[in-house]
Order: structure tokens, then C-alpha cells, then sequence
């Protein structure tokens, strides 16, 4: 990830350069650069097929065209733009010298920074469709529809986008700022810009997802056991509405191992960054975080049947098939 700090704090490589004379970043060679970099390669591969799959298979399956799928399909989206866009040009950054000048540094920096603030959005929004579906059930089915999802995508996107131009506003009219070293690429933020890129970004995504997912796990707990405690007494009249209960209770549990496998990558990677720790510690921290793109996909090939399916389907190219987008992915 490129490395950016708030105005007025101190970084690392800049003790080395003197503003009256820019020099150039040295390029490593060491064992334990070349290994990163081929992890970080290999990771970026997973992330773009992993999540090319779920593309296509919400984007292609009729029966797969459900709210929390839309969701789901928005959040594979920004999570393949992490893999083919965010981690390459990591590794480039790492590697190489920076020669394309402050204004693409700004630019690239500015459409990484969307990405990652689309990330959290869909995670807030997951996080918001389970607590209506099992806080508010009666509800759901009239609050969440698939038009109305696919408003909340659009509005999803269109936030990032607007709030980020906000953080990138000063960076973007002047770039000469992320002037350091002949050869690096940092993006310096002013204290507003700081603060308000901390609070959109992290802080109230953040506490948004922890809030509604607690609410969720103590209604779904409640709701389980009250289920198993009326499981013999149900009527046939009363067993369509069971099972519908326990099949959202599954996606709550199957999408609060998503968010929470999101929290633990995504806020060891925003800490590190914002306390400018050593290169070794935002390496990790940065793995840690794209593993996060790479394991969503692993998830639901583990937790939905579907998913499986839908992906035989492609790999055997049956998707050519005619009427193959009408195929029951739930039988």
C-alpha cells in the first residue's frame, strides 16, 4: 500500500532526502523483499479469479438475484479492483522507482483510497440488510428489495467517490505536495482532510458494523433457542415460516464471519498505516488485508451450496449452454 501520513507528521524516508535535493529511492534486492512481493503476486492471481467467480455467478443465475447477493456482488467487485488494481500497484511501488510523476501518484492514490472506502461501505450495508432481516423480519421483505439493493450499491459507490474527493481535494489541485523522494510516492493529507478521512473511513464504518452485528447475534441467539424449543410442538402450517428463520439465521451467522474476518484484516491494516510504523509492520499488516478479498470468496464456497454449484457450472463451461442462466442453484 502507498504510504501516506497527515500533514505536519514525520516519515520515515524523508530523513533521508533533503527538500532542496531529491534523492533517489533505493531498490532492495534482500530474500525477504523478492518473497513478499511473489506472496503479494500470488495473492493477487487468487483474488481475481476467486472473485471473477462470484461475479459471474450472481451477475449470470437468475435464482442467484436476491438482495443480500447484490450486496455480496458489490463487495466481490471492490474486492477484485483490490486485486487487479490496488495490489499491483503495490507491488510496483515496492519495486520500482516512481517515475510517473506526482499527478498519477495523486490519481492512483485517489482511486485506491475509493476502493478500499467502497470495501467498508458494503460491509456496513451487509451488516445493516442481517439486522433487518432478523431484527425486523416482518419488514424485510418490503425495506430490502432488489431494486432497492441495488440503489444502496449505487449510493454505496457514489459516497466513496464523493467523500474521498473531499480527503483528496487539496491533493489532487496541488500534487506537488507528495513531493519526498526522487522515486517515492506519498500523499500527504492536511489535518482536516486527516481527521475526516479517520472518521468516514474507519471510526464510523467501524462502529456501525460492531453496533448492528451485536444487535444480531443477541436476536439470532434468542430466536435459535426459541426455535429448538418449539422444534416438536410445529404444525405443518407453521413449518414453511421455520425454515425460512433458520435460513436467515445461517446467512446472519454465514455473513458475521465475513464482517468479523474483515475487521480482524481491515483494522490492523488502518492502525499500522496511521501510526507510520516500520516497512515491515505495514507489509504485514497490508498481506493481512488482501488475504481478507482472497478468503470472502473462500467463505461462501464453504458456507452456500450455491456457490459451489455456480462455479461447476462455469468451470465446465455450462454456462453456454442455452437457458443455462435459469438453473435451479438451490436444489
Amino acid at each position: 500500500m502507498t504510504k501516506w501520513t497527515k500533514s505536519g507528521a514525520e516519515v520515515d524516508h524523508r530523513q533521508s532526502c533533503d527538500m532542496t535535493h531529491l534523492h533517489k529511492k533505493p531498490t532492495s534486492h534482500r530474500f525477504q523483499d523478492v518473497f513478499v512481493h511473489v506472496v503479494l503476486s500470488s495473492i493477487s492471481v487468487l483474488i481475481i479469479v476467486l472473485n471473477l467467480l462470484v461475479i459471474i455467478s450472481v451477475s449470470y443465475f437468475r435464482q442467484l438475484h436476491t438482495p443480500t447477493n447484490i450486496l455480496l456482488l458489490s463487495l466481490a467487485v471492490s474486492d477484485f479492483l483490490v486485486g487487479s488494481v490496488l495490489l499491483p500497484g503495490d507491488i510496483y511501488a515496492q519495486t520500482q522507482c516512481w517515475f510517473l510523476g506526482e499527478v498519477m501518484c495523486s490519481l492512483c492514490n485517489y482511486v485506491i483510497n475509493i476502493v478500499l472506502s467502497a470495501s467498508v461501505g458494503n460491509m456496513v450495508l451487509i451488516s445493516i440488510d442481517r439486522y433487518v432481516a432478523i431484527c425486523h423480519p416482518l419488514h424485510y421483505p418490503t425495506r430490502v428489495t432488489v431494486t432497492k439493493a441495488k440503489l444502496y450499491v449505487f449510493l454505496c459507490w457514489f459516497c466513496s467517490f464523493f467523500c474521498i474527493s473531499i480527503v483528496f481535494k487539496d491533493v489532487l489541485n496541488q500534487p506537488s505536495i507528495t513531493n519526498s523522494c526522487d522515486g517515492e510516492c506519498v500523499v500527504v493529507f492536511s489535518n482536516i482532510a486527516f481527521v475526516t478521512d479517520l472518521i468516514l473511513n474507519f471510526i464510523g464504518p467501524v462502529i456501525a458494523i460492531i453496533f448492528l452485528y451485536m444487535r444480531v447475534f443477541v436476536v439470532a441467539v434468542s430466536q435459535a433457542r426459541a426455535m429448538r424449543s418449539h422444534t416438536a410442538a410445529v404444525t405443518h402450517q407453521h413449518s414453511v415460516t421455520l425454515s425460512k428463520r433458520k435460513s436467515e439465521l445461517k446467512a446472519a451467522r454465514t455473513l458475521g464471519v465475513i464482517v468479523l474476518v474483515f475487521l480482524i484484516c481491515f483494522c490492523p491494516f488502518y492502525c499500522v498505516s496511521l501510526a507510520g510504523a516500520s516497512p515491515y509492520s505495514v507489509n504485514v499488516a497490508s498481506i493481512m488485508y488482501y488475504m481478507n478479498s482472497c478468503l470472502n470468496p473462500l467463505i461462501y464456497a464453504l458456507f452456500y451450496p450455491w456457490f459451489r454449484k455456480a462455479v461447476k457450472h462455469i468451470v465446465t463451461l455450462q454456462i453456454l449452454q442455452p437457458g443455462s442462466s435459469e438453473v435451479s442453484m438451490f436444489k
